[in-house]
């Protein structure tokens, strides 16, 4: 007992002088957490790359997070949000056990869990380049061991439950749950500048039902009021990346006052958001409404593909030509425009010329199958989904066209126009970085309010100098109804505007960042 004892202390305190305590703040009450900023690299976007060969990506992401769209089954399954962690661009530093061993991670309001390398990594390279959690370190540790696995759009972490102290800002979050993971398959976790993911989303998406950090923050008593809040410096000659307080709001952050919106149901920090403008024109597939997700750990702003299209064609963005795009425009775009000026129901056009099928209330892709050839019938089903997914947006377009009284040769090269601004998979789209002052500006109706954003504001700046490249910061996802259309609003929406979370109230609130 007494070697026991002896080599637990030197261990211990080993321990103690490679992980020392860092965190303070100010006698406000508020618990801050200042966020260190990275920008965009190279590097970055070619692990981005890699991890979308062929597309796929875009896949994972509506599989994965049951996001299905045209790529899989319509069931009524909660959503989970689209995570693209290689834009993240925001993080901190927390400490678990005790005494402390600290991690940076990103503070997620998209996911739920606490997860960070497990000294036990043994097989993964990612795990080499980051500190390991060592639960022989810590006095506090609790081995719980119930098996976990986590899917990202861009790759996956695998490991197992265990407790222990959370330190977060001056406070210390007891008997937290979270991941220690053993394995990190992705190339985007092994050039990743953070460790680790910190999870501020409901528990209703956390995964093995475990308790989030900001639950027991709020049941611990440790914070004065149930309520945290962002704000994203988006000054890139400042180093000060920001803060995320927790416990309120710091008034320093925001001018004005917030406009509030209810949480349209818990999992996500999720609202009903409206219309969303080009300059002063509508795009027309909001205008009755759309669901909006606001996510810390997206850096891009994602949407509809027949809106994306749209915002890329109106700031001069390059993106993929989609061949089936033209076609249909070629062979059935006067058709579509006649339909839509015989005052034909808009959701019943795609169905009324043949590339989708009608369900009662909506055009949905027909997924034909072949009993015969089951291959060659998937292979059928995908191009008719292609086909009835242009359709649909060529139909959006037409109408906003139509709305503006143009004529039906303008309308057509208009949607041509569009089809060669249809995004990558990625959703990446490249513009010049000269033209800023000449691209109109994208703004969201939240709350009975316009919340604009400007070029400059949603452009985002690859490199320096004459290698330098801007690109957009709208992304493409598709989310058929009665989930979507759905947005997600990441840290281009929330830099300029300062996001307050209110779990007390179930709301959401935005103000203009200072």
């Amino acid at each position: 007992m007494g070697t026991i004892g002896k080599t637990t202390t030197a261990t211990l305190f080993l321990c103690l002088l490679l992980f020392p305590i860092v965190f303070s703040t100010p006698n406000d009450r508020l618990v801050r957490i200042g966020l260190k900023k990275r920008k965009i690299d190279r590097n970055n976007r070619m692990a981005a790359h890699l991890e979308s060969k062929e597309g796929k990506a875009s896949e994972a992401f509506l599989r994965k997070y049951r996001l299905h769209g045209n790529l899989g089954e319509s069931e009524d399954i909660d959503i989970v949000a689209l995570k693209n962690y290689m834009d993240a661009q925001y993080f901190g530093e927390i400490g678990i056990g005790t005494p402390t061993q600290n991690f940076t991670v990103i503070f997620d309001t998209g996911s739920s869990n606490l997860w960070v390398p497990s000294s036990k990594c043994y097989f993964s390279i990612a795990c080499y380049f980051h500190p390991k959690y060592k639960s022989s370190c810590s006095r506090t540790y609790k081995a719980n061991g119930k098996p976990a696995d986590i899917q990202y759009g861009t790759g996956a972490i695998s490991g197992f439950f265990s407790e222990d102290h959370v330190t977060v800002g001056d406070l210390v979050v007891k008997h937290q749950e979270f991941i220690e993971a053993t394995k990190e398959s992705s190339l985007t976790f092994l050039i990743a500048k953070f460790d680790g993911i910190l999870g501020l989303g409901f528990k209703e998406i956390s995964v093995g039902n475990a308790v989030p950090v900001w639950y027991n923050m709020v049941n611990q008593g440790l914070v004065n009021e149930p309520v945290f809040s962002f704000w994203l410096n988006r000054n890139p000659e400042d180093d000060v990346g920001g803060e995320v307080v927790f416990g309120g709001m710091d008034p320093k952050h925001y001018k004005g006052e917030h406009t509030y919106v209810p949480v349209k149901q818990k999992g996500y920090w999720q609202f009903d958001m409206g219309d969303v403008l080009i300059g002063d024109q509508t795009t027309g597939l909001c205008a009755s409404g759309c669901s909006a997700i606001v996510d810390s750990g997206t850096s891009l702003l994602t949407g509809p593909t027949a809106v994306i299209a749209q915002v890329n064609h109106a700031i001069g963005a390059t993106g993929v030509v989609s061949q089936e795009c033209k076609t249909v425009v070629s062979e059935y775009g006067e058709m579509i425009i006649d339909l839509l000026l015989s005052k034909d129901q808009p959701l019943k056009v795609c169905s009324q010329i043949g590339l989708c099928s009608f369900d009662g209330t909506r055009d949905v892709s027909m997924g034909i199958e072949s009993v015969v050839n089951e291959n060659a019938g998937k292979a059928s089903g995908n191009v008719h989904d292609a086909m009835c997914s242009v359709c649909e947006m060529a139909v959006i377009w037409v109408q906003s066209q139509l709305k503006q009284n143009q004529t039906q040769e303008r309308i057509l090269d208009y949607v041509n126009e569009l089809c060669d601004r249809l995004p990558s998979p990625m959703g990446e789209s490249v513009v010049d970085c000269n033209s800023l002052s000449a691209m109109p500006s994208v703004a969201f109706t939240i709350g009975g309010k316009i919340l604009e954003l400007t070029p400059e504001q949603y452009i985002l700046k690859v490199g320096d100098g004459e290698l330098a490249q801007c690109i957009s910061g709208f992304g493409a996802l598709d989310v058929p109804p009665p989930r979507g259309p759905l947005w997600i609003l990441g840290d281009v929406f929330m830099g300029k505007f300062h996001t307050v979370f209110d779990y007390g109230n179930m709301q959401i609130g935005f103000a203009e960042a200072t």
